[in-house]
């Protein structure tokens, strides 16, 4: 998911770090949304678990995301000691040692994935686990720094959580899983790339082979557009599965209006318009893919709220 600002505590001297610097770790910011879709994932499946196992399922998804988080600041303390907008992150700020943020990251992995299995099932836990292997193996240490297509098979990483939700309460994965799976997945692309657009600096300095510092912002414009497009189906089909409804579709069609004409408004652009305005149009489809993906997550629950009255669902 989305990793924009940094975070800093000015009352905590280098070497020195608090609860808060711990925290910050696990990119709660980041990771919030990531919990959010696996909740969703939980909620709509068609078992219902005791709500004891299903906050205990959530606690503990929530705690191997923030394990990725801790995972991935480790690795990426050098690049982010280069990058303006995470020179004050815990790690680079040296207000938490290296080995205390694997160290942290290593024990919460473990201990997220064994609870999980205890308190729902062990496929459950055999996908957290691989979500987050993957997470910070497969995109931290290889594809982030190696290809520009990082973003693109990386965005699996954050696909995840929702069906490892729904595996905790079924048991098993189904067609809404995967769907709910792929919206995200074909999401991350335009989502990281409008972000890349206004940072590029950043990743230019860190020489972090992002798609605008390999081929350039016009490619990169390019591309948001053809994913925008390749989304668009997406949560169309997902709002006409058992999790979906009315409600939803109709959610899934405004939202993917809007997406469209901001991917558009974007490829039309070039560089000499957007350095003068400062990246708003930009800026503003990032911060809005945000809400795009928390808004089509928030109307599955909301058609699972209109069932008992006759309302929810085909």
């Amino acid at each position: 998911m989305s990793d924009i600002g940094s975070y800093e505590r000015a009352d905590t001297a280098p070497g020195e770090g608090g609860f808060n610097d711990y925290v910050q770790l696990l990119k709660p910011r980041v990771m919030s949304l990531v919990v959010f879709t696996a909740l969703v994932g939980l909620l709509v499946a068609p078992v219902r678990l005791h709500p004891v196992e299903a906050f205990c399922a959530v606690l503990f998804i929530a705690l191997g995301a923030g394990a990725s988080g801790a995972l991935n600041m480790w690795w990426d303390a050098d690049i982010d000691q280069v990058m303006r907008r995470t020179q004050s992150r815990p790690i680079p700020s040296g207000r938490v040692a290296p080995g205390e943020a694997l160290g942290l990251g290593m024990a919460l992995s473990g201990l997220s994935v064994l609870m999980l299995g205890l308190s729902t099932n062990w496929l459950a836990a055999g996908l957290l686990a691989f979500t987050i292997f993957f997470y910070a193996v497969i995109y931290s240490m290889w594809l982030k720094r190696s290809t520009p297509q990082n973003i693109v098979i990386g965005g699996a990483a954050g696909a995840f959580p929702p069906m490892v939700g729904w595996v905790a309460a079924t048991g098993s994965v189904s067609l809404e899983a995967g769907l709910m799976f792929a919206l995200i997945f074909m999401w991350t692309p335009p989502h990281f790339w409008s972000l890349a657009l206004f940072i590029n600096s950043d990743y230019s300095k860190a020489k972090v082979p992002m798609l605008t510092v390999t081929h350039g912002k016009k490619t990169t414009r390019n591309h948001i557009l053809a994913y925008s497009v390749l989304l668009t189906p997406f949560p169309i089909w997902t709002a006409m599965t058992s999790i979906g409804g009315p409600f939803s579709l109709a959610v899934a069609v405004v939202l993917n209006a809007i997406f469209l004409f901001g991917a558009f408004c974007i490829w039309r652009r070039d560089e000499v318009q957007a350095e003068a305005d400062g990246y708003r149009v930009e800026r503003r489809f990032f911060y809005f893919s945000i809400l795009w993906l928390f808004l089509h997550f928030g109307s599955y629950l909301v058609e699972m709220g209109l069932r008992p009255f006759g309302m929810g669902g085909w």
